[in-house]
């Protein structure tokens, strides 16, 4: 009796499934531009464990021929789960018969996609579905002085993520809490901005740190973070579409899924912010 394989049966006993690098299609998700992703995962139940060191220990000087004292480091680890989005979408053979239609349905499934990760990467709270967001995250540092006429509370922002051994790398804002900054004027009197003109295209930048604008931010927040200190899982982003699953209204099924999840790592290299 002779085997039935995929190569040798018509194409639809094995449906294409097509996958993505995620930087290509979903170039805009915060946790590929602010986290440090370590690998890939599939599935709710395993886990990435990436081990790291939490304190160097105590190190001095030592007399010529002492006996060397242990350094007494401190080991730990950080547990990244993750989650599924998905976006399904059922259209007519007609629809997607027009020109130009699947490539416009496969943008906005993908932008779909990314809002959704961008929105749980930043305020997923803890008892949501997926890994618990940025802002929500347990011991970041958390200014409770709004950000008034000055910079001063975003240079200590920065300090702070420093003097915990960090390195700010983002400023991820909401774009009214960029406008509100990019508003702010040198002196009383002036017109001149305090972070720059504002009338030459440029990438946004503020002492020395990309800015990232995001509507998933909270109105009026910002954060800095350092992204060392955040550990990203994720998987392809992977596109499928099936002209059987609605057979009967002679329809066509077209899917993007892309699972990621994240853990804030150090959490003293986190920094929220708000505007006055």
């Amino acid at each position: 009796m002779a085997t039935k394989t995929t190569p040798t049966s018509p194409k639809a006993w094995a449906p294409d499934l097509t996958a993505f690098v995620p930087t290509d299609v979903v170039p805009d998700a915060l946790i590929l531009n602010t986290a440090t992703v370590v690998g890939q995962i599939e599935g709710d139940e395993p886990a990435i464990r990436v081990p790291f060191v939490s304190d160097d220990g105590v190190v001095g000087f030592v007399a010529e021929g002492a006996e060397i004292p242990d350094a007494n480091q401190e080991f730990d680890e950080v547990v990244v789960l993750t989650g599924k989005v998905a976006a399904l979408g059922k259209y007519s053979f007609e629809t997607l018969a027009q020109p130009e239609a699947a490539r416009m349905v496969v943008d906005s499934l993908s932008r779909s996609v990314v809002t959704k990760a961008n929105a749980a990467y930043l305020g997923n709270l803890e008892a949501d579905p997926g890994p618990t967001g940025l802002l929500n995250t347990a011991d970041i540092i958390d200014f409770e002085t709004p950000i008034g006429d000055d910079l001063d509370q975003l240079v200590d922002a920065i300090a702070f993520v420093e003097t915990d051994g960090g390195t700010a790398t983002h400023i991820i804002a909401n774009p009214t809490a960029w406008a509100t900054l990019s508003k702010l004027k040198r002196a009383t009197d002036s017109n001149e901005s305090l972070i720059g003109a504002g009338t030459v295209a440029a990438e946004r930048a503020l002492l020395g740190l990309p800015v990232l604008v995001t509507p998933a931010m909270p109105a009026g927040s910002l954060l800095v973070v350092d992204q060392s200190a955040i550990i990203g899982a994720q998987s392809p982003v992977r596109l499928a579409r099936s002209d059987d699953a609605y057979f009967s209204s002679d329809s066509i099924g077209v899917r993007v899924t892309w699972r990621l999840g994240w853990k804030v790592m150090h959490a003293a290299r986190v920094a929220k912010l708000t505007i006055a």
